[in-house]
């Protein structure tokens, strides 16, 4: 028998083809990779580092004894008496100090919506609280108005023959929190005017040419459009005030009951060196900053979703 073998012929070069759409994705994504390397570096490996560490009985003083213990540095966390204060205190500080400040910056971002005569002027002093450093607003707060003996407040209560009480002293808790307070209100002020300026002008000229007042426009038109606004202004805040350790660090020293979870933190690894104790509070805090993000982020999406429904 003889085999026959098939011709051979030149095969054609081969067309080119346009890169695929994954190839073009992973061009399109190259150059924010190093940004990505670079943050995952600097946060997630030590959060990694933090969350290992939080499975030890480990104290800086003594690094030979340190030993693995599960989860009984979270469980210490939650059941001791002094760290689940400083979680009421983050609690109730975080509340009070959004709260109040939603309040006040709604307040303050009705009266710069409306137009009157240096409302620039006006604009520029409500929000530069928000543009102090922390620990220098802390400090004036501490040493011009709360001092008992030249600060301004008591000084204003001396003019009029009133008490000079320690306000810091009698009322610790409330000093950090207005401090807080007036720090916060004008990025509250912000987002809630953004909101004010991004209704519908022709609904609420229909509507006081159907007769509505002003708190009627208000109650049944503004704060509807506000919702998701006050929403993200909260979520924000809270995200921001529950890691605060500069007003408590700066005004009280975490004494006289205001300690809160980040400042016990630093009490347990800076001055207790429990290392494992203290990687285990920040790793709760981590998580209550991330669930608190996570619905902040939502609120961001569906903002941005209405803005483009509505172009």
């Amino acid at each position: 028998m003889t085999a026959t073998t098939a011709p051979l012929t030149a095969t054609p070069a081969r067309a080119t083809r346009p890169p695929s759409a994954r190839l073009r994705a992973w061009a399109t994504r190259a150059p924010l990779l190093p940004a990505l390397v670079f943050m995952i570096v600097v946060t997630q490996l030590p959060f990694v580092a933090t969350l290992v560490i939080s499975f030890f009985n480990w104290n800086a003083l003594y690094p030979k004894a340190r030993r693995f213990t599960g989860l009984d540095n979270y469980r210490q966390v939650l059941t001791d008496p002094d760290l689940r204060h400083s979680v009421w205190t983050t609690v109730l500080l975080t509340v009070t100090v959004v709260l109040v400040s939603l309040v006040l910056g709604l307040a303050l971002a009705l009266l710069l919506n409306r137009r009157f005569r240096g409302r620039g002027v006006v604009r520029t002093l409500l929000i530069a609280p928000f543009l102090v450093v922390p620990v220098a607003a802390a400090l004036l707060w501490k040493h011009v108005l709360f001092n008992p003996e030249y600060g301004l407040l008591n000084g204003l209560l001396h003019a009029v023959g009133g008490p000079q009480p320690d306000w810091i002293s009698n009322t610790p808790l409330l000093a950090v929190e207005a401090s807080l307070v007036w720090q916060w209100t004008p990025f509250m002020m912000l987002i809630l005017l953004a909101g004010l300026q991004s209704r519908d002008p022709e609904q609420i000229e229909a509507a006081r040419v159907d007769g509505a007042g002003g708190w009627q426009i208000f109650r049944h038109l503004t704060l509807p459009h506000l919702r998701r606004y006050l929403e993200l202004g909260a979520l924000l805040g809270s995200v921001y005030i529950v890691q605060n350790f500069d007003a408590v660090f700066t005004i009280t020293s975490g004494g006289l009951g205001t300690a809160n979870l980040p400042y016990t933190v630093y009490q347990s690894f800076y001055q207790a060196h429990e290392n494992g104790l203290a990687s285990a509070a920040g790793v709760l805090v981590v998580i209550g900053s991330i669930v608190i993000a996570t619905f902040a982020l939502r609120v961001v999406s569906s903002l941005f979703r209405e803005e483009v429904s509505r172009a």
